[in-house]
């Protein structure tokens, strides 16, 4: 049975966005020439904490040409994976593979739907707005922008934020299909169906901004200029999408300077991250071996499953579900702690033992500890500290020692050591670049880097809406 909100959206979107889609849909891939997007979408997106997190700024909003990214809704893909046979041919495909061909189209009308009613509301204050997909969100399209506006979900805006620098140059999130997606990165969902009232307030400087931090990554080694693998194009089956060729184009301060080729080469990555970056093995299964410097230190080797660094933004993706733990989990160590407890008692070792044993053993108790540890690892979108977190740290000796780095941090400055066999450095999910043994890569955050979004529109930050 559909939700109320998305028989709302498909309905008002049907009409004016059935013939359109259509059209959409039985176009040829983009050409060669088009060169393929740096996809970036988050792994996990639980941003529960993010509106109480985030602190803001005064809001001016005036753009005279807004960018809009729209996703490739899930029918778009397949019939790009598909492209030579028909749509009755691609629907017995999908079957075969449990896939319904009609739920497909359902939600990409919806998806369809809110992309034009945000075409249509810029537009209705004289603004000039371009459409573009990921296979053409390219710098030009982005240096022309006064705005860029994403139509889609978190991987969406992910994927728009990684590639802009320019800290005056603002993004904002429609989350276009509300039914599938919470979109914590976005605007608040009523927004996905009344989009001209949003539109309405950001014109009318009823809102707020706030500046995200970012991570800037160089790296240097012998390969660091190797092309990265977009992972989300990889799934297509077209070769022409799977590799990203045009880095000079891409991030102008990525050109090769001569005198690398004589030594260890250096290049600030052509995007930041708005996430996290992701250091380990390509297969999860093997063990993945690091120096860490922790500003500036002293490098520690360290064995474990990845290393993960992430921003205040990502505190609540990737980092949260790498480090939250469970109330099973805080049970058993309540039970450790009540037995340690009874074993001081019977040896008379003081009195009130009881009334902690019965605080420990109270129902809920293992609840609530672990919904306050893991609220506490959340923090701003604004905090110019990066969190790493070790995953599955493994000792080298049969107990940890001082040696070792302890396995979550904040930090300033970090620098990680590849030690590893086949290796990668992921960028927000979505961008894979090769970080295999003897390359090095350095994290730092900049304040020029800040990306600049909405927090808030008037009354629903306080209604939680």
């Amino acid at each position: 049975m559909r939700s109320a909100i998305g028989k709302a959206v498909i309905f008002s979107a049907w009409s004016s966005s059935r013939q359109q889609s259509r059209k959409l849909l039985n176009k040829s891939p983009p050409p060669v020439t088009l060169q393929p997007f740096l996809g970036c979408c988050p792994i996990h997106n639980h941003r529960r904490f993010a509106s109480s997190k985030v602190e803001s700024t005064a809001a001016e909003f005036n753009p005279k040409k807004v960018l809009i990214l729209t996703k490739l809704s899930r029918l778009e893909f397949e019939k790009l994976r598909h492209k030579d046979i028909s749509d009755r041919e691609l629907e017995r495909v999908l079957k075969k593979r449990g896939s319904d061909y009609n739920t497909l189209l359902y939600h990409h009308y919806i998806h369809k739907g809110c992309e034009s009613r945000v075409e249509q509301a810029f537009q209705t204050f004289g603004v000039e707005t371009r459409l573009v997909n990921r296979f053409n969100y390219t710098e030009d399209n982005i240096d022309w922008a006064d705005v860029i506006v994403t139509t889609g979900g978190d991987g969406t805006f992910l994927m728009a934020a990684c590639r802009i620098q320019d800290r005056e140059k603002p993004i904002i999130g429609f989350n276009s299909d509300p039914t599938r997606s919470i979109g914590y990165l976005c605007l608040p969902k009523k927004y996905s169906i009344n989009v001209q009232d949003a539109v309405n307030k950001l014109f009318s400087g009823k809102f707020k901004w706030t500046f995200r931090k970012r991570i800037r990554i160089t790296l240097m080694g012998e390969s660091v200029f190797k092309p990265p693998i977009e992972l989300h194009d990889q799934q297509l089956s077209h070769p022409e999408y799977r590799f990203f060729e045009c880095l000079q184009e891409q991030h102008k301060d990525a050109s090769r300077n001569p005198e690398d080729e004589k030594s260890t080469q250096r290049r600030v990555l052509p995007v930041l991250a708005l996430n996290e970056a992701y250091f380990g093995e390509c297969v999860s299964a093997r063990a993945s071996y690091f120096e860490v410097s922790v500003e500036n230190g002293e490098k520690v080797k360290a064995k474990n499953a990845g290393i993960c660094v992430s921003t205040g933004t990502g505190s609540t993706s990737w980092s949260y579900n790498i480090s939250k733990i469970s109330s099973q989990t805080v049970n058993e160590i309540l039970h450790c702690i009540q037995e340690e407890l009874k074993s001081k008692h019977s040896s008379g070792a003081g009195e009130g033992f009881d009334s902690v044993l019965k605080l420990l053993g109270s129902k809920g108790m293992d609840e609530k500890v672990a919904n306050q540890f893991n609220h506490n690892l959340a923090f701003s979108a604004e905090n110019n500290k990066m969190l790493y977190t070790v995953r599955d740290p493994i000792s080298s000796y049969s107990l940890p020692c001082a040696e070792e780095i302890t396995p979550r941090g904040f930090v300033d400055k970090l620098e990680i050591k590849s030690r590893c066999f086949d290796a990668c450095l992921v960028i927000d999910g979505g961008l894979s670049f090769s970080f295999n043994d003897g390359t090095s890569a350095i994290m730092e955050m900049h304040e020029s880097d800040a990306l600049r979004t909405v927090v808030e529109l008037t009354n629903d930050y306080n209604n939680g809406n």
